[in-house]
């Protein structure tokens, strides 16, 4: 009984550890020419954005694209995160189910 209660244990701590990297992901991405930086969480949502000076130069149609292609690539960057620290996890947490405890 007791090592069950370990295995349960191990597995739960596991998913704890999970979710936890998962949301503390954050990404910042700074334009190609440094006028528009964005960071975006977890979640894919934009949770800052910094203009520089000369930014406003750009007009606001292209300061739009910009701020939007920068913001979408922070999102990539998050989620290909996101894709690894899963992969990560089901594989350690497969293994984790698979052991079984002696006598099994």
């Amino acid at each position: 009984m007791d090592e069950l209660e370990a295995r349960a244990q191990r597995q739960l701590d596991g998913l704890r550890s999970f979710e936890e990297k998962l949301t503390a992901i954050s990404v910042r991405v700074t334009s190609p020419d440094g006028l528009v930086t964005a960071e975006v969480d977890a979640k894919g949502a934009l949770v800052d954005l910094r203009l520089e000076h000369g930014a406003n130069d750009l007009g606001a149609e292209r300061l739009g694209e910009q701020v939007v292609a920068t913001a979408a690539l922070a999102a990539q960057k998050v989620y290909a995160r996101i894709a690894a620290v899963t992969e990560e996890f089901n594989e350690s947490f497969g293994d984790l189910l698979a052991a079984r405890p002696a006598g099994q």
